[in-house]
């Protein structure tokens, strides 16, 4: 009797690509030669298609500290080998990455309580979940992950439980929302705030989550859905920036998304909070910080109505993160609630979100400003630390 042929496991070997390293806090991104090692057991290397700059991406390239590195969290790809004990994925998947996985079998995961993750949680070291270590190397030197994704890359590894298998007809260019901003809005207001009918919205910050939480309350049914953001500055001799002419378009657009009501700051002499009040008969029903300012947070909290007023915090701030708020505000029944990733499970709960947008049941292509080359990856950082664009979309082989 003859025993069945078995293939010895393919040998994968490093890989040299280009990437946007960036080299210190807030320095322009370098587009350079890095090798990507083969993924490790319970990984699979990646080719990404399209990914899209967050603006958790930017503000950690201005905050923080570790370097050399390759940012990027918001992307699509097709998977190019897997490693040893992976099941799930195979050689030409398409697939979105999720900068917190989902494990299936920590006390987090089988709660049914939270779409947090022990085991592979959000990554702040710069390093992969599984050995500390990192995959990305320049003449020998390691290069640091972010959030165990790093997307502005023409190659990455992540672990299989930081991936989400999609259909094959789905546009990569358009889906990678989803990896982070879109999903987060939608969720904030569907999954942690569970907006109902008929109810008053604040949203504070009219980016690309701010807009996602106003498209998630309208189809909820909120009757009145409040955006609150600043007016643009002037440029030198008082003439109107590029920016005022970008915030102009906001302002359309946000209405298109469901917003109801705009609020300028800078234009009431009343503070905001006040105003909504007036405009909402004593406060809304639910707020939302979508800014990553603390001291926001404190206003959503008082724009809030007693007995039942929910703020949702989901924005990440880059300076003194502790909040500050009077005692009254939760003993006359306020609540804070923070939101990571809009409370999505990432592989038990996206794969219906893709659903939900190929059935044109929710929006997604209208959140992106600008298609770029991913060679012009510092111009999509110029743009959004600048106030000109919602979502910029890097193509790699544009």
């Amino acid at each position: 009797m003859s025993l069945p042929c078995v293939q010895p496991p393919k040998k994968l070997n490093v890989i040299t690509c280009k990437a946007a390293v960036a080299w210190g806090p807030g320095k322009p991104l370098v587009i350079e030669e890095v090798h990507v090692s083969p993924p490790q057991p319970s990984e699979i290397r990646i080719r990404i298609v399209c990914t899209s700059l967050c603006r958790s991406d930017l503000t950690a390239w201005e905050s923080q500290a570790i370097f050399p590195r390759i940012f990027g969290h918001e992307a699509t790809g097709i998977v190019e080998s897997v490693g040893e004990g992976v099941t799930e994925f195979t050689e030409g998947d398409h697939v979105l990455t999720v900068f917190t996985g989902e494990c299936g079998t920590c006390r987090q995961c089988v709660s049914g309580k939270s779409n947090l993750c022990q085991v592979l949680g959000l990554e702040r070291r710069g390093v992969m979940h599984s050995d500390q270590g990192t995959r990305f190397a320049i003449n020998g030197k390691r290069v640091y992950h972010y959030c165990a994704v790093s997307s502005f890359s023409e190659y990455t590894v992540v672990h299989s439980g930081c991936a989400v298998k999609i259909n094959p007809i789905v546009p990569l260019d358009k889906v990678c929302l989803l990896s982070c901003g879109v999903a987060a809005g939608l969720g904030a207001a569907w999954n942690v705030a569970n907006i109902s009918n008929g109810s008053s919205v604040v949203i504070f910050g009219l980016g690309t989550v701010g807009l996602s939480v106003a498209q998630g309350a309208k189809l909820r049914g909120a009757s009145a859905i409040i955006g609150v953001d600043t007016n643009p500055e002037k440029g030198e001799k008082g003439s109107v920036s590029s920016y005022f002419l970008f915030f102009i378009c906001l302002e359309f657009s946000a209405k298109a998304f469901g917003i109801t009501e705009f609020i300028n700051p800078n234009d009431s002499k009343e503070p905001v909070q006040q105003v909504i009040k007036d405009l909402t008969g004593g406060g809304a029903d639910y707020a939302f910080e979508c800014i990553g300012d603390t001291g926001t947070v404190t206003t959503a909290l008082q724009a809030c109505c007693d007995g039942w007023g929910l703020t949702v915090t989901l924005g990440v701030p880059k300076v003194k993160p502790e909040v500050s708020a009077h005692y009254g505000i939760f003993l006359t029944g306020r609540t804070l609630k923070g939101s990571l990733f809009g409370g999505w499970k990432p592989k038990s709960d996206l794969p219906s979100l893709v659903d939900m947008y190929m059935k044109k049941e929710i929006q997604v292509d209208e959140y992106i400003t600008h298609n770029l080359s991913f060679r012009d990856i510092n111009k999509a950082f110029d743009l959004m630390r600048e106030g000109k664009c919602l979502r910029c979309v890097m193509h790699m082989q544009k």
